[in-house]
C-alpha cells in the first residue's frame, strides 16, 4: 500500500473540495502538507475561532526580519482544507517542505530559473484545445458535477498522470531548487511511514507528485540535502488579503480571480445566481439602477453563452460578459469596479491574539484597537481634526509609524479646510507591513520608544543639513519630544559646518514648519527657534553673493525655488522676530536691483516685494522697464517675466488688473528680434501657458484692443472695458470676513481657530 498523494492547484476551490472528499473517503491516520516544518508548532492556531483566512505563515530570519517569506492560505486553499480536516478528525497534521531555515539562507542569485519553465496548467490547457488555462481549469475541475464525487480520487489520478508526462518532458522545469525541496519531502514521507504506516495522506502541488512517487534512496536524498546553508528563523501567522493572492499582485502561485474562487467555494448551490445577485448589490451601492429582472436576464444570458461554447456551467468570462451587456449597458467602467471589488476583492484575514508576534506588533495592535483604527486592505481616507484628542493621537501614531518605515498611512491633500489643525491620510494595510513591523522591532518594544530610538539613530547618521531639518519636522509631527535633543544637537552641528547657501535655504522651510507644528500640537519647539533664526541670518548674508550672473539656467531655477521657500519661512518666523522680515526685504531689494543677478531671480524678488506691499507700483514698472529694455538680452528678459509673472504665482491676474505692466510686456514682446524670439519662446510658453483659461482669454482680449486697451493712458474716471475706474470699497468690504476665514482661519469675531 502506498500513501495517498493528492496533487492540487494551490488556491483552487475545486481542488479544495476534492481534497476534503478524498480525505473523508480514505480516512488517513496523518496528513502531510506542503509548507515549512517550522510552522508545525503554529498549526494548532488554525482551529482558533479568531483565525479567519486569508492568512499566511510568515517566516523570517531572526537577525534580519527583512529576509522573509510567506505561505498564503485562503479558505478555498486545499492545504487549509486539509489542515482543518485533520484537526476535526483528530489526526496529526504536519508541514513537509524544505525548512525555511534553508530556503531563507539561500540567496536569490544561487538559482537562475530558466525563462522557458512551463506553466503546467497552460500546457495542459493547450493540449486540450483551450487558449485560456483558467477557463480549462474551470471546465475540468471547478465545474465538475456532483456525480464526480462518487470517485473522489479520479481527478487526482488523472492530474498525476498528466504531471508525470510533463515532468518527463520538462524535467525540473528550470528550477533546480525543486529537486532539493522534493528530496526533503521524501525524507519527511519516510519518517511518516515509520510512524503511521503507509496509509497517511500528502497534500502538495501537483507538479511535485511524480517526484514524490519516484523510487529513490534515502542516501541519494541525504546527499542532496548535505551542506545546505542555514539561518535561525522565527515564524508566525499574519493576515493576508485576496488582492495579494492575485497573480497581478506579484504572487508566483497566485490566481487571477480570488474573489470569484472564494464565492465558488462558499456557494454550494446555484453559484451563478448567487454571484450575479452580489454584483447587483454592488452596483446598487454605487447608485446604479439594477433590478431583480436584470439579475434574471443576466443569469439567462450567462447560461446561453456557456451552452453555445460547450461549457458545463457559466464561468467567470460568461458572467462578466452578461453583466456588461445587461447591467452595465455595455460600459466597461462599472465592470472594472466589479472586477476590482468582487472578482479580486479586498478581504483581509484575521489572526488570533495568541499568535506569536514581536512586542512592537502587540503594542501596535493595542493602540489600533484603543483608537479604533482597524487595519483594512481597501484604500480609505481618514480626516483628522487635531483639536480633538482622539484624532491627535491617531495622527501621532501614523506619523510615528512612518518614521519607522511602516507606511500604513500616507498623508494626502486635505479637502476643504487647509489650516494646520487639519490632516488627511490615505490608509491601506498590506501584508508586507507585518515584516516592516518585525524589522522595526529592533528599535523598541512600543511604538513611541521605537520611533524615538530610530529618530536618534537617523540624526546621528545624517550627512546633510536638509536630512536633519526634515527629521526635526517629522519628530514634531510625531510628538517625539524625547528625540528632539539629539536631533537639535545634530542640527546645530550640521548648520555650523555647512556653507552652501542652497542647502541652508533648503533646510529653513522645514524648520519654520516645525515651529508651527509645535504650536498646533502643543509640542515645545522653542529650541528650534534659535537654530532657525541663526540659519535665516546666514542665508540673508550669503544669498546675494550666490546669485551671480555665472549661474546657468538650471542653477538659477533652483535658487529661485529656494528664494520662494525662504520667503515663506520668513513669514512664519517673523512673528517672533519682526526685524527678520525687514532684513529679508532688504535682501530681496538687493536681488531685484542688481544687474548681475539672473533675470529669473530678479523678477521673482520684485514680485515678492510687490506682493508684500514693499515695492510701489511705480518702482515695479521701473524695474520691469529696465529688465525689458532693448539693451537687455532677450533670454534674460524672458527669465525676468517668468520670475515675476509665472503662472503658479498668480501673475496672470496681476497683469489683467495692471494695464501698465501688461503694456510693458506687450511692447517688449513685439520688439524682440526674430532670431531671439525662437530662443525665448519656450520660456514664454512655460510662463503664460500655466495661466487659467479665463485669465488667458482676458489677456488676449486686452492685447487685441491694442494701444487703447494695453499700455495706453487710463485717465481718472476711465478704465479698460470690463473694469471699474476704481476700487469699490462697499463691494470689497462685503467679502472681508469670508476672506479672513479662508486665508487665515480667523472667524468674523477675530478669534483664531488655528
Amino acid at each position: 500500500m502506498s500513501p495517498l498523494l493528492l496533487g492540487v492547484r494551490h488556491h483552487g476551490p475545486g481542488s479544495a473540495r476534492a481534497v476534503r472528499a478524498a480525505l473523508d473517503a480514505a480516512g488517513p491516520p496523518a496528513v502531510l502538507i506542503e509548507g515549512p516544518p517550522e510552522g508545525d508548532a503554529l498549526l494548532g492556531l488554525a482551529a482558533d475561532p479568531g483565525m479567519r483566512p486569508p492568512v499566511a505563515l510568515l517566516a523570517h530570519a531572526a537577525d534580519d526580519p527583512g529576509r522573509a517569506a510567506f505561505w498564503p492560505l485562503a479558505e478555498f486553499s486545499p492545504e487549509w482544507v486539509a489542515i482543518r480536516w485533520a484537526q476535526e478528525a483528530g489526526v496529526p497534521v504536519r508541514f513537509m517542505d524544505l525548512p525555511a531555515a534553508h530556503s531563507l539562507a539561500a540567496r536569490e542569485e544561487d538559482e537562475e530559473p530558466d525563462a522557458a519553465r512551463p506553466d503546467p496548467l497552460g500546457v495542459l490547457a493547450e493540449t486540450a484545445g483551450y487558449d485560456d488555462p483558467e477557463r480549462w481549469w474551470e471546465d475540468v475541475v471547478e465545474h465538475r458535477g456532483s456525480g464526480a464525487v462518487r470517485d473522489p480520487l479520479a481527478a487526482f489520478e488523472a492530474l498525476g498522470e498528466a504531471m508525470v508526462a510533463l515532468r518527463e518532458a520538462y524535467g525540473d522545469g528550470g528550477h533546480g531548487r525543486d529537486l532539493v525541496r522534493e528530496a526533503y519531502m521524501r525524507q519527511r514521507m519516510r519518517a511518516a511511514r515509520r510512524e503511521f504506516g503507509d496509509a497517511y495522506a500528502v497534500v502538495c502541488g501537483a507538479w511535485h507528485v511524480p517526484a514524490l512517487r519516484a523510487k529513490t534512496t534515502a542516501a541519494a536524498d541525504k546527499a542532496l540535502l548535505t551542506g545546505l546553508p542555514k539561518v535561525k528563523v522565527e515564524t508566525t501567522w499574519v493576515p493576508w488579503t485576496h488582492r495579494r493572492l492575485a497573480r497581478a499582485g506579484g504572487y508566483g502561485a497566485g490566481i487571477a480571480s480570488p474573489g470569484w474562487y472564494a464565492h465558488l467555494f462558499a456557494a454550494r448551490d446555484r453559484p451563478v445566481e448567487r454571484w450575479l445577485t452580489k454584483v447587483a448589490g454592488l452596483l446598487r451601492e454605487e447608485d446604479r439602477q439594477v433590478s431583480s429582472a436584470h439579475v434574471i436576464e443576466a443569469v439567462r444570458l450567462a447560461q446561453t453563452l456557456a451552452a453555445m461554447r460547450g461549457r458545463p456551467l457559466p464561468g467567470l468570462t460568461e458572467t462578466l460578459e452578461a453583466v456588461r451587456a445587461v447591467m452595465c449597458d455595455g460600459s466597461g467602467i462599472p465592470l472594472a469596479l466589479i472586477e476590482d471589488r468582487l472578482v479580486v476583492g479586498d478581504v483581509l484575514g484575521e489572526v488570533p491574539d495568541t499568535a506569536p508576534v514581536v512586542p512592537l506588533q502587540r503594542d501596535l495592535t493595542r493602540r489600533q484597537r484603543s483608537l479604533r483604527l482597524r487595519p483594512e486592505a481597501q484604500d480609505r481616507e481618514l480626516e483628522l481634526d487635531l483639536r480633538k484628542d482622539t484624532d491627535a493621537a491617531k495622527s501621532l501614531l501614523l506619523h510615528r509609524l512612518r518614521l519607522l518605515g511602516i507606511d500604513w498611512g500616507i498623508p494626502a491633500a486635505s479637502r476643504g479646510a487647509t489650516g494646520t489643525f487639519r490632516e488627511t491620510w490615505r490608509l491601506c494595510w498590506q501584508p508586507e507591513l507585518s515584516v516592516r513591523v518585525a524589522e522595526a522591532g529592533i528599535w523598541g518594544t512600543t511604538v513611541p520608544a521605537a520611533a524615538t530610538a530610530k529618530a536618534e539613530a537617523d540624526a546621528a547618521a545624517a550627512e546633510e543639513l536638509g536630512e536633519v531639518t526634515a527629521l526635526a519636522e517629522r519628530c514634531l509631527l510625531a510628538g517625539l519630544s524625547e528625540a528632539l535633543p539629539a536631533v537639535l544637537r545634530a542640527l546645530a552641528d550640521r548648520a555650523a559646518l555647512d556653507t552652501d547657501v542652497a542647502r541652508l535655504a533648503k533646510a529653513l522651510p522645514a524648520l519654520a514648519r516645525s515651529l508651527r507644528y509645535g504650536d498646533v500640537r502643543g509640542t515645545d519647539a522653542a529650541a528650534l527657534g534659535t537654530v532657525a533664526a541663526g540659519l535665516a541670518e546666514r542665508i540673508c548674508v550669503a544669498l546675494p553673493p550666490a546669485c551671480t550672473a555665472g549661474l546657468d539656467a538650471d542653477a538659477a531655477a533652483e535658487l529661485r525655488g529656494h528664494v520662494d521657500g525662504v520667503h515663506g519661512a520668513v513669514g512664519l518666523l517673523a512673528d517672533a522676530d519682526e526685524g527678520l522680515r525687514e532684513r529679508w526685504s532688504a535682501v530681496l531689494r538687493t536681488l531685484a536691483g542688481r544687474e548681475t543677478v539672473p533675470g529669473l531671480i530678479r523678477g521673482r524678488a520684485a514680485r515678492l516685494l510687490l506682493d508684500d506691499g514693499r515695492l510701489p507700483a511705480g518702482e515695479t514698472a521701473r524695474l520691469m522697464g529696465l529688465a525689458l529694455s532693448p539693451a537687455a538680452a532677450p533670454a534674460d528678459a524672458a527669465g525676468w517675466i517668468e520670475g515675476f509673472a509665472g503662472g503658479s504665482s498668480g501673475g496672470g491676474t496681476l497683469l489683467v488688473h495692471d494695464d501698465q505692466l501688461l503694456g510693458l510686456i506687450d511692447t517688449w514682446l513685439t520688439g524682440v528680434p526674430e532670431r531671439a524670439f525662437t530662443d525665448v519662446l519656450p520660456l514664454l510658453r512655460r510662463t503664460f501657458g500655466a495661466y487659467e483659461p479665463g485669465v488667458k482669454r482676458t489677456l488676449g482680449e486686452l492685447v487685441r484692443r491694442g494701444p487703447g486697451g494695453v499700455g495706453g493712458a487710463v485717465g481718472v474716471g476711465s478704465a479698460p472695458a470690463g473694469f471699474g475706474p476704481d476700487l469699490d470699497p462697499v463691494r470689497a468690504d462685503a467679502v472681508v470676513d469670508l476672506v479672513r476665514m479662508l486665508l487665515a482661519g480667523v472667524p468674523a469675531d477675530g478669534v483664531a481657530v488655528a
